[in-house]
């Protein structure tokens, strides 16, 4: 069914009976294990700090000697570096004329007696469904975002997804092939050899690679009469690693997020807050209002995570 672009009148938001489904994923669960629309640090400047890191020198055995100890060598420093991400603006309007208000008892579809207009109030109806939408575009940006930064009033904030981040780091291109136990077990490795730390590591997956990776790690149960498998979990040699369903998640792709570095970012407007509702000016018989929220990801630091792309969705 297509939405209504505009003002929403009686006539293009017809009153049904029967209880309301929607087939549309409406769950949120990265966005929700980091705090939600509700939970996380805020800023008062678009670009804010994801994480600062420094490099030591390789690693090597010493050999100074008693008459070289005398003298102190030369000195060195280590260097620091910084990495940044923005905060991006999501915006939606609500418009309701008062003729479609007025008229909440008037039914299309199929009625019998007694049956009810399953949305009374349509207004507070819009405004619950425009924050759903809201939740799903920070949700999706949060893992496919791709990363843009202001450089005027006409240039848009984009916010840098977890997919992104691993383009040019942790990441493995399988190459239109199946996964497999190896593609894992060489992601794990270059992750940790990188410097993760495996503390809340989680496997954030769409419906195929989900399916797979049960099917590689099952094992036969030892009830007869139970069947079938869900692996939730993978303990590997660098810790233990979660498995999550997410349907924003590319299906040809796999996203090993270390989720302890992983938080949301807001930026409020003063006196207003972040992602509220406030009413707009009235041009006719309309309630006219809009929600307005800016927030971006903190990433933390790249070398936490990894992806393997590429994967064949069948």
């Amino acid at each position: 069914m297509a939405n209504v672009t505009g003002q929403g009148t009686l006539w293009n938001l017809p009153n049904y009976a029967g209880e309301l489904f929607t087939a549309d994923p409406i769950n949120t669960p990265f966005l929700t294990a980091i705090g939600g629309l509700t939970g996380g640090m805020q800023t008062d400047n678009f670009e804010f700090p994801t994480d600062s890191q420094y490099s030591l020198p390789t690693a090597t055995q010493p050999a100074i000697t008693e008459t070289a100890s005398l003298t102190a060598p030369a000195a060195t420093g280590i260097v620091r570096s910084q990495n940044t991400n923005v905060t991006q603006i999501f915006q939606e309007k609500v418009s309701i004329s008062y003729v479609k208000l007025s008229n909440a008892k008037r039914m299309s579809g199929l009625n019998t007696a007694g049956q009810q207009n399953n949305v009374p109030d349509e207004k507070s109806w819009q405004i619950a469904r425009a924050l759903e939408k809201i939740a799903r575009d920070v949700e999706y940006t949060f893992l496919n975002g791709v990363y843009a930064k202001a450089t005027s009033a006409d240039v848009a904030n984009k916010t840098r997804g977890m997919i992104a981040l691993c383009s040019d780091g942790n990441t493995i291109a399988a190459g239109s092939k199946k996964l497999t136990k190896a593609n894992l077990q060489a992601l794990f490795k270059k992750m940790y050899d990188a410097g993760a730390v495996f503390q809340n590591m989680v496997l954030w997956v769409g419906s195929t690679q989900k399916q797979i990776i049960t099917d590689l790690y099952s094992y036969a149960p030892t009830d007869r009469n139970l069947g079938g498998t869900n692996i939730k979990q993978l303990e590997t040699d660098f810790g233990n690693i979660g498995i999550a369903l997410n349907r924003f998640m590319p299906q040809d792709t796999v996203l090993a997020a270390e989720m302890s570095v992983i938080a949301p970012v807001f930026q409020p407007v003063p006196g207003k807050g972040n992602f509220f509702y406030e009413a707009l000016s009235k041009t006719g018989a309309s309630e006219d209002g809009q929600i307005f929220g800016q927030i971006g990801l903190d990433h933390g630091p790249k070398f936490m995570h990894g992806t393997i792309t590429g994967l064949t969705e069948s």
